[in-house]
Parts: C-alpha cells; sequence; structure tokens
C-alpha cells in the first residue's frame, strides 16, 4: 500500500474516520425524517415547508463532512509538495560549495556547513539580506525574486580575509500546495579567490617580463643609432659601445633561455624523473665550470663532497642547471666574504626514508628577514640595481625551486644580515639507497 493510501485510511490521531462521520450525519437526517412525518401527521405542517426544513438538516449534516475532506486533501497536498522535507535538507546540506535555499519572499528554508561558515547570522525562517548585507547579493536576490530569472554577482568580501566570491541565484519551479507553479531560491557562493590569484600573477608575470626584455632591447637600439651617427667614425666609442651592447644581448639571451627552461620544467612537473644520477660528479662539474667567475670575484670555492656515488632519481640536465644557479648566485651576492662552501651530507626524514642535502654557504652580507618568503617568486630581486648589475635576470631561485618540486624536494633558505646566507636543496634518496645509508 502507498504512503497516500495510507494516509488515507490511517487518519492521525484525535481526528473522526469520515465512515464515522458519514453514519453520524444519516442518523442525523434519519431522525430529522421521522420528526418531520410525525410534524406533517400530527399537526397542520404541509409538505413542501417540511420538504424545505428538511433539506436544510441535511445541508447542515454533510456540510462539515465535505470541508473536512477537502482540508484533509490540502493537507495532503502540502505535505508532499513541501520543500521541508529530509530530501531536499540533504540535498543542500550535500553540496559542496556553500547553498542557502529560500522561499518566494526571501525568508531562509535551509542552507549547509559551508554557507554557515561564510555567513553566521543565517537563520531559518529569518531574511537572507539580514544575514548577507552586501550590496550586490541584495540587488541579485530581488532582481531574481522579481523576474524568476538566473542572476549572477560578483563581490569582494575583507573579513577575515579578502577573498573573491562569486554568487549564482537561481530560481526554481516547484508545485504549490493547491496545483499551481511556485518558485524556491537557490544560492549557491563559489571563491574565485585563486582564479583570480593566477589571473593577477600571469598579468604581472607579462608585465615583468616584457619590461626585461624592453631594457636591454632599448640599449641596443640606442647604441646601434650611435654607431650608425655620431660615433661611425670613432673607433674608441665604437669598441666600448659594442662591448655594451654584447653584455645585454647576453643579457636577453640568458632571460629568455630562463624562460623557456621555467616553462618547460613546469610542463612537466607532475612527471618525476625515473633515471638515476650520481649528483657528485654534476656538482663538481658545475663548480670548475664557475672557477673563472670566481677568479673574476676573487672568491675561493671549498668543495666538501664524499667520495662514494651519491646515485638518485633525477634529470642530470636540470640539475645541473639547479647547482648552477645556487652557485653562482653565492658567487655573485656573497662575493665580499671571499669565501663559498658547497657541501653534501645525508639525513633522515621518516623511518626507511632519506634525503640529501646540498648546501651553498655564502659569507656576504646576508639577506634581511623580509625578503626571505618571497626570494623564489619570479622577477622578485632584493636590491634590483645590484641584480641586473650583475646580469642576473629574477627568475634563478624560481627556476631552482620548481626544478626541485618536479624532483620532489624542496629548497630551505637561511640568513642572517652580515653573516652570509645558506641555501640548502634537499632531494629524496630512493628507498633502496635509503635502507643502505
Amino acid at each position: 500500500m502507498s504512503d497516500r493510501q495510507g494516509q488515507k485510511t490511517d487518519p492521525p490521531a484525535g481526528r473522526t474516520p469520515w465512515s464515522d462521520r458519514l453514519r453520524r450525519s444519516s442518523l442525523i437526517l434519519l431522525t430529522a425524517g421521522l420528526a418531520l412525518v410525525a410534524l406533517v401527521v400530527l399537526s397542520d405542517l404541509t409538505i413542501p415547508p417540511a420538504i424545505a426544513v428538511f433539506a436544510c438538516i441535511a445541508g447542515a449534516a454533510l456540510i462539515p463532512w465535505q470541508l473536512h475532506q477537502a482540508s484533509s486533501g490540502r493537507n495532503e497536498t502540502r505535505v508532499i509538495s513541501s520543500p521541508e522535507t529530509p530530501m531536499v535538507n540533504a540535498i543542500v546540506a550535500g553540496m559542496p560549495d556553500p547553498a542557502v535555499l529560500l522561499d518566494r519572499a526571501g525568508r531562509v528554508l535551509h542552507f549547509n556547513g559551508a554557507a554557515a561558515q561564510l555567513a553566521p547570522a543565517l537563520r531559518r525562517n529569518e531574511f537572507a539580506q539580514f544575514a548577507l548585507r552586501s550590496p550586490e547579493i541584495i540587488t541579485a536576490l530581488r532582481e531574481a525574486i522579481a523576474t524568476t530569472e538566473t542572476k549572477r554577482a560578483s563581490y569582494l568580501e575583507h573579513v577575515p580575509g579578502e577573498r573573491w566570491m562569486e554568487l549564482i541565484v537561481s530560481p526554481v519551479p516547484v508545485q504549490s500546495e493547491f496545483g499551481s507553479t511556485d518558485y524556491l531560491i537557490l544560492m549557491t557562493f563559489h571563491d574565485q579567490t585563486p582564479l583570480r590569484r593566477v589571473e593577477e600573477m600571469r598579468a604581472d608575470f607579462v608585465a615583468n617580463a616584457s619590461h626585461e626584455l624592453r631594457t636591454p632591447l632599448a640599449a641596443l637600439s640606442g647604441f646601434i643609432d650611435t654607431l650608425q651617427g655620431p660615433a661611425r667614425d670613432d673607433p674608441k666609442a665604437r669598441e666600448r659601445f659594442l662591448g655594451i651592447m654584447h653584455a645585454q644581448a647576453t643579457r636577453m639571451a640568458r632571460l629568455i633561455d630562463d624562460l623557456l627552461s621555467l616553462s618547460r620544467v613546469e610542463l612537466s612537473a607532475h612527471v618525476r624523473p625515473d633515471a638515476m644520477v650520481d649528483i657528485v660528479p654534476i656538482i663538481r662539474q658545475v663548480a670548475d665550470g664557475l672557477e673563472p667567475l670566481a677568479a673574476e670575484r676573487q672568491v675561493e670555492i671549498d668543495i666538501d663532497l664524499p667520495i662514494k656515488p651519491v646515485t638518485i632519481a633525477g634529470d642530470r640536465e636540470e640539475l645541473m642547471r639547479l647547482f648552477e644557479n645556487l652557485i653562482e648566485n653565492a658567487l655573485k651576492y656573497g662575493a665580499s666574504g671571499g669565501r663559498v662552501i658547497v657541501s653534501l651530507k645525508q639525513d633522515a626524514v621518516s623511518e626507511g626514508q632519506s634525503e640529501i642535502r646540498v648546501q651553498v654557504r655564502d659569507f656576504g652580507p646576508g639577506i634581511a628577514p623580509e625578503h626571505l618568503p618571497r626570494l623564489t617568486e619570479r622577477f622578485y630581486r632584493v636590491d634590483v640595481g645590484d641584480s641586473r648589475s650583475q646580469g642576473g635576470t629574477g627568475l634563478g631561485l624560481s627556476l631552482v625551486k620548481h626544478i626541485l618540486i618536479r624532483h620532489r624536494g624542496r629548497l630551505l633558505i637561511e640568513s642572517v644580515p652580515k653573516q652570509g646566507a645558506t641555501f640548502t636543496a634537499c632531494l629524496p634518496l630512493p628507498r633502496n639507497n635509503s635502507a643502505a645509508a
């Protein structure tokens, strides 16, 4: 038997079944009919008035039963079509984004836990605009209620932190209590902050890359004009200008090379290298290749590496680029210390897992604490003028970070002003090597 049939045959407590009411009405009619017959026989009452009186008594007896039947039908329809059901509540509660269900007047019927965190002032059976006071939200809600059309709105939250939110107000048609179509209002909120930040980063990257390329291009263009004009017949000026142009072209080529390398590493970040390489000869090769720069800066490179091979899963070219950036930065920006130490050691991270740590330490001026969290950002420089004079592109440490991410490693930076800086590249060892270590 269906639920609806159950509602008809099993009336709620406190109500009289319709069959009992009909039986009582029949008894009333029978009694009234006998009384009227007796009056017609024993008195002067004529038949037409008696029939009229009987009709009035019959109506009085049957109307309450009909009203009860109509009321029962309306109650049944209301229970079935009401939005305040466990199923609707479960659907709203299960939505991953903040969701609020309102009636046509804007009162709150249901909301999930995410909506409660977004707007703690939400209360059931209260108007949503009391808890959601943003003008964009109220405007979109009013327009959706008035037009029964989906409305969107974007707004910025400042508390507890800045968040960009998108609101979608969707009128949902439902069957009303009396069979007509009514509307509920579903409000869903989507956090757009990550997308906004990515867009800002992209815009900043394009602006910074354009600026970095524009500077050497402007220098090259200016010197070319000079060589074609006033310095055409001046060998000494021509020699000096050609040297500057070569330096600017080299800087631009390195910037483009760093951009391409960074793009390649980011594209393959999800693919971990599987080739086994010994990093000890890689570090030695990089250090030997930077000896001319060390001699030019009058810096001594001390290498403290194990004699035995240290094998990890990695990409040889990317690892060379990683150590080249770290050691070259130490030679350029820590040159005043006169010494750079490159060392390697093994540390246990967890049970059965170890990592190698390649430390590059300089004894230069160090880095102020406020700059440390941002050193791996693209084009971020502690001193823009000094970085450009050293030939830096502002992408070296960002490239180091992304190479380590691809190798499932991490970068540690420690520095005390006037006491130098230490950059540590941590790379995981294969488990069999970890066990041997």
